[in-house]
Parts: structure tokens; C-alpha cells; sequence
């Protein structure tokens, strides 16, 4: 296509104004390259959602919430903006044995499953794994153990979740401490959005790219309103059910055809802001340090914001269950999480409803801009991963955590390291 009036013309083009996005865009404009950045939302972060403090109090996350483990790109992110980790304390309780109790760390059987998880050679899901080794009703807790994680941790299908990407996830070593960024992911985001301004990049919200067409040696997206921005080059970022809205070259077509070999979970979280901190001393045990509480009630997994006292409850909603409650509005969700409260602690709805001060259930599958929460690997996604994330010579290039091949597949942590890779690939090409 040839240039027409009103077209924008720079060097890169970046799709996604989240982690990733972001992170690509800084590492391009910090050596002089002219980026701009097509962002469909109002505001920077994409997954990464911020709440305002005059709600709960604190910098609450709608979206990603903890740092997990040595985190090494998030790190170095985080110490050029000069944000601390609030390291994560508290103890784990339960109340999956009955009554309400400290969380056992382990049970019968976890030894014989890591030896079979280690003698893995053949990828295969982890359900069939499930099926092929622990069969055997003595096992029935560790399978219902292993199937709850993998669909409240990793927000995945044990149908289709990879069992060698899960034995990399379990078996990783982990040199760093898990907690929280002081002031929150949005900190985060707002250092990189500064950085990349900083650095001469362009940012347009609003901007929802439709298309991806070729353009005089380079690329021009088009949005939704008729915009037209042209560059050297594009990278999409975007989460993966997004990619089938863009139409893109044949070529590029092809290669993001491979995305459905890519795992996508989604999530809903509670987030309930109450008078005081109800649960600490009035429910017969001492739950003054309490971190995360396991259940089996319909939103199974709650933490706290300790060691701050914040009288805050977090609620996690996760992987194939979630489609089930996608028709509820966020008051009939809010409803459901307050339920779940009253059927653990043995309360009555009315009094926790009473109670409530602020409240927030957020679908991530009915985000129009997400529609899920974040990735999982299938016994197909390092190939896939592979395809996507090799140059073509098109000029069209995939980020975001769903291409991040280590162990920390659908963290923040993926989607920064999987920009800057992507970053580092192109000025070596160049």
C-alpha cells in the first residue's frame, strides 16, 4: 500500500502497552530507535490493573499481584524505579480436612510423585499422567492436590496442561524471596511508561489495530477508528485470543495460527474491603498472621495482605471452573464471594454483607482486551513458542508472556523478559 494522508510513520511499532510491550519499547527507544506504542485501553498495563487506594485502602491489584521467586528482569526493573519487595509472610491454613487448620506442606504420596514426575521422557497432560501412575484410590488426595494447583495456580486444564512444563515449573530452583512490589505492579508499569516517554517513544491509547498490512519495505497497522501508523517493523504483544482479531499477512497468519497450541486459563479475583479484620480473632482461632487459607467452598483459594494489616480479603477464582460463573455480573460474583466466606467461617451472608466496605470481582474472560488471565504450556507449546518467536524476515514479530519458553510461564515476570528478548533479537539484527 502506498502512503496516503494522515498516516504516522516511525521506526517500530508496538502493539500492547503491557508489561511486555512496554518493555520492548524502552529497550528499542533507549539506543535512538523511533517507537510507537498502539494501545486499545485508556491506560497502560494491560493485565496489569491497578485499583485506586481510596477504595481499599492500599494499592490493591485487580490483575497480577506477587512477585514469585528470583524474578531476575522484574528485579532489575524494579530497582531502576527504585520500588522494594514486600516480602510475604504469615502462615498457610486450611480447611480441606474438615475444620479449619494449619495447611499440611505435604502428604503420602508426594515422594513417589516427584520420582515419577522426574522419570518423565515423554510430554503428555497432566491429567493423563494423573491417570497413568496414580490411579489407585490411595491416591486420590494427591491427584485432587495436583489437579487443584494446576487449575487455581496455573489457571489450566489438566486436560491439556504440559507435565514436563509443569515438572520445570515444580523443579525449578528458586533463589528468591515471593512477596509484593511496594506500591504495587502499577508502580511498575508507570516506571515504564516514563522510561519509554523519556526515551522519545509515542504512546496512543485508544488505538485498537485491526490489521497488520505490508507497506512500502515495513508495515502499517490500522485501527479500528481508521488510524494508520507505519514503521520499519511491528510487534504484537497482545494476549493471545486477541491475535485472531488482527488480520495479518498470509505468512504472519500462519505463524500465529500456532497459538492454539498454546495454553490460555482464566481467572476471576475477589477483592473485599471490610470494616475491621473480622477473621483474626473471631472465629475461634488465632488468625492474626494469616497469609493464604485453602478451601473447598466455591471460591476456594483467599489471602490476606500480611504482615500489613489491611482488612482486605482476596479471593481466586481459576482455570476451566471460571467459565462456568461467565454470565454472573460483578454484583452476582461479589454474592458468590461472600458466600463462599460465610460457608467457611460458618457466618451468615448478612453479616459479612454488613460488613462490607468496597468490593471488586473481576472477570478476566469478559475483558474485551484479555479474555483470560494468562498462559499455560501444552505438550504443543515449545514448538509453538518456537515458531512465533522466530524472526520470518516479515517485520512482524510476537512478544508476551505466552512466548516465554522458561518456568515462569504467565507472570510478569515472562511478559517483561519475553519483551526485552524480543528487543534484544531485533537491535541484533540491525
Amino acid at each position: 500500500m502506498g502512503l496516503s494522508p494522515g498516516v504516522k510513520q516511525t521506526a517500530f511499532l508496538v502493539v500492547g502497552a503491557g508489561a511486555a510491550g512496554l518493555m520492548a519499547a524502552r529497550e528499542l527507544a533507549r539506543v535512538g530507535k523511533r517507537v510507537t506504542i498502539l494501545e486499545a485501553r485508556d491506560r497502560s498495563g494491560g493485565r496489569i490493573y491497578p485499583l485506586s487506594i481510596e477504595e481499599f485502602g492500599y494499592p490493591a491489584e485487580g490483575g497480577p499481584e506477587f512477585v514469585h521467586g528470583v524474578a531476575t528482569v522484574t528485579r532489575a526493573v524494579m530497582r531502576g524505579a527504585g520500588l522494594a519487595l514486600l516480602r510475604r509472610g504469615g502462615k498457610r491454613w486450611s480447611t480441606r480436612s474438615g475444620a479449619l487448620s494449619l495447611d499440611e506442606p505435604s502428604f503420602p504420596g508426594w515422594d513417589r510423585f516427584y520420582e515419577a514426575l522426574a522419570a518423565v521422557t515423554v510430554d503428555l497432560p497432566v491429567a493423563e499422567f494423573l491417570a497413568t501412575h496414580f490411579a489407585d484410590p490411595q491416591y486420590d488426595r494427591l491427584r485432587r492436590a495436583v489437579t487443584r494447583t494446576v487449575e487455581g495456580y496455573d489457571a489450566a486444564d489438566p486436560l491439556r496442561i504440559s507435565t514436563l512444563a509443569l515438572r520445570e515449573e515444580w523443579m525449578a530452583r528458586d533463589d528468591g524471596e515471593h512477596g509484593r512490589i511496594a506500591n504495587g505492579h502499577g508502580a511498575l508499569i508507570a516506571y515504564l511508561e516514563a522510561e519509554c516517554r523519556r526515551h522519545g517513544a509515542a504512546i496512543h491509547f485508544g488505538a485498537a489495530v485491526v490489521a497488520i498490512e505490508a507497506a512500502r519495505g515495513g508495515v502499517a497497522a490500522r485501527c479500528a477508528d481508521g488510524a494508520v501508523f507505519e514503521g520499519g517493523a511491528v510487534i504484537l504483544t497482545v494476549p493471545l485470543p486477541l491475535l485472531g482479531d488482527i488480520a495479518l499477512p498470509p505468512a504472519a497468519r500462519e505463524r500465529a495460527a500456532k497459538a492454539a497450541d498454546i495454553g490460555y486459563g482464566n481467572v476471576v479475583k475477589f477483592l473485599l474491603r471490610f470494616a475491621s479484620r473480622w477473621w483474626a480473632d473471631g472465629t475461634g482461632q488465632d488468625l492474626s498472621d494469616l497469609s493464604f487459607l485453602l478451601t473447598d467452598a466455591p471460591v476456594p483459594t483467599w489471602w490476606t495482605q500480611y504482615p500489613a494489616e489491611y482488612p482486605v480479603l482476596t479471593g481466586w477464582f481459576a482455570g476451566p471452573k471460571a467459565a462456568r460463573v461467565s454470565s454472573l455480573s460483578e454484583a452476582e460474583l461479589v454474592e458468590m464471594g461472600l458466600a463462599s466466606l460465610a460457608e467457611i467461617f460458618d457466618l451468615s451472608v448478612d453479616h459479612l454483607r454488613g460488613d462490607l466496605v468496597a468490593s471488586r470481582a473481576i472477570d478476566w474472560g469478559n475483558d474485551p482486551f484479555a479474555r483470560g488471565a494468562y498462559s499455560y504450556a501444552t505438550p504443543e507449546t515449545r514448538a509453538a513458542q518456537a515458531v512465533l518467536s522466530k524472526p520470518a524476515g516479515d517485520n512482524i514479530f510476537f512478544s508476551g508472556e505466552a512466548l516465554y519458553a522458561g518456568p515462569d510461564m504467565g507472570t510478569v515476570e515472562a511478559a517483561l523478559a519475553s519483551g526485552l528478548e524480543t528487543a534484544q533479537t531485533i537491535l541484533a539484527a540491525s
